[in-house]
């Protein structure tokens, strides 16, 4: 047994022989590349996002943010000056230019541009809305602009 007081040298003596042994146990399995080698039994992948249903409700929800913005702007006071909009829900914005009102079968309807900046690019489109009924509209047109 090891006393303490043998001093340092003796301790170091017995941590280097203790570290040792243990080295000892674990290389006794042997080393073998075949151990080492990558293991093809492990299958791995990946779970496909519904990127679809995604855009789907970004395009659907920012429809609806532009189509209210559309609606309640006071085309009289507004003359040429774009209109902001922003949906927290997307993270998209942009603005509402050349907007302009008519009739369309007796329902007030709004032509206008809109531009979409949102994390998959940005777009500009050519929309249209009309009244369906009291202070209801419904969009007609959503389109790409070409």
């Amino acid at each position: 047994m090891l006393r303490l007081s043998q001093g340092p040298r003796h301790l170091a003596t017995a941590i280097s022989v203790a570290g040792l042994a243990l080295l000892c146990g674990c290389a006794a399995g042997g080393f073998s590349l075949e151990k080492a080698a990558v293991d093809q039994s492990l299958i791995t992948g990946t779970v496909p996002a519904n990127t679809q249903a995604s855009v789907d409700f970004e395009r659907t929800s920012d429809e609806a943010t532009i189509r209210n913005a559309v609606s309640s702007v006071d085309i009289e006071t507004l003359g040429s000056t774009p209109v902001q909009w922003a949906n927290a829900a997307t993270g998209s914005r942009g603005a509402i230019n050349n907007l302009v009102e008519h009739r369309q079968n007796g329902s007030l309807c709004r032509k206008f541009t809109a531009s979409r900046e949102s994390f998959d690019g940005v777009g500009l489109y050519n929309g249209e809305i009309c009244m369906a009924g009291p202070g209801a509209w419904r969009m007609l047109a959503f389109q790409p602009a070409a």
